[in-house]
């Protein structure tokens, strides 16, 4: 599925190509301004540029606004000249935004590229590739440098790419953000990397808010209808109990088997499910079916987003979502 949406998307390159050969004078990136060019796959990863870079970056964010849907995004003509333009590309890799290695592929840029799924120990997992655990001391690597656009972006079976909704793989991706921008401005690396450090203070805010949690209702069952906050559920000590064939199914588009329809429903009748999750960004009638099920029994529902809600950073987007699985489990 994967293969046929990027080759989706490099045909409307091509013609995006055009465009931007014909002259495409709105696409325009601003004129130089001396600072860093940072382009980032969702808001999300742009906001983090913004929080490591401060005044030093100018970050575009292509994916931006909850009507988007990154595993479909299809690429315009000013995405391509703004990756074509970048000194630094951020994405979040595991199929998720292949919409931004097909852009990568298509403008030629060689830019470096950090891939956000790239510095999550689950990855090691799924794939076998080790987490670099130079990451977790800040060291910046070679290898990674001289291998960014050698990397296999497709979809991942069993891997959740989801990642950023794990803060201690944020913190590290943030990291990641540091030492790449060090390496194109090494004269403000003093500047990038206390940014980052600070940026990982509030990671670590995070996480004690997940710990209280835990510590309160650790082995409390979650339904999610799809994948999308499994990470962030888990560090807050709780248990997804959601079919595999229901998650799958509502994050490819697909129908939910009736059969797993009904294993959700009895699952949720059984009493042992403490919060329902959604994704706000998409949904179906097997998934209003699980709402109304849980509405009926009393169990809370909250919705999630894959992207950053306007006027919100990462910090308080991520803790907004904390704080309502807690009220939720309290009430």
């Amino acid at each position: 599925m994967t293969s046929k949406r990027h080759a989706t998307t490099l045909l409307a390159l091509a013609a995006a190509s055009t465009l931007v050969l014909a002259g495409c004078a709105s696409a325009a990136p601003a004129a130089d301004d001396g600072r860093i060019r940072v382009v980032a796959s969702t808001n999300v990863y742009g906001q983090i540029a913004s929080e490591v870079g401060g005044d030093l970056v100018d970050v575009t964010s292509i994916v931006t606004n909850a009507s988007q849907d990154p595993h479909s995004f299809e690429p315009s003509a000013r995405d391509q000249l703004a990756v074509s333009k970048a000194d630094l590309l951020i994405e979040n890799g595991g199929g998720y935004d292949a919409f931004l290695d097909a852009l990568i592929e298509s403008s030629g840029t060689e830019a470096p590229v950090v891939t956000a799924v790239e510095h999550s120990h689950a990855w090691e997992d799924a794939t076998g590739e080790a987490h670099d655990e130079s990451d977790e001391e800040g060291g910046a690597t070679e290898a990674a440098h001289d291998d960014e656009h050698d990397h296999d972006h497709d979809h991942v079976e069993g891997f959740n790419e989801h990642v950023w909704y794990d803060p201690h793989t944020v913190a590290h991706v943030a990291e990641a953000i540091a030492e790449e921008l060090a390496a194109l401005s090494p004269d403000d690396a003093d500047t990038f990397t206390a940014n980052a450090e600070a940026f990982a203070g509030e990671i670590g805010g995070l996480e004690a808010s997940l710990a209280e949690i835990a510590a309160a209702h650790e082995g409390e069952q979650v339904f999610v209808t799809e994948p999308v906050p499994v990470y962030l559920i888990e560090a807050a000590g709780l248990v997804n109990a959601t079919p595999e064939a229901f998650s799958e199914a509502v994050e490819e588009g697909q129908d939910v088997p009736p059969a797993t329809l009904l294993e959700s429903q009895q699952l949720i009748r059984g009493g042992g499910v403490s919060l329902v999750i959604i994704n706000e960004q998409t949904g179906g009638a097997e998934t209003q079916a699980v709402v109304d099920e849980a509405d009926g029994l009393g169990i809370p529902v909250i919705a999630f987003s894959e992207t950053l809600p306007e006027g919100e950073t990462y910090i308080s987007w991520m803790q907004a979502n904390i704080e309502a699985i807690s009220s939720a489990l309290q009430a």
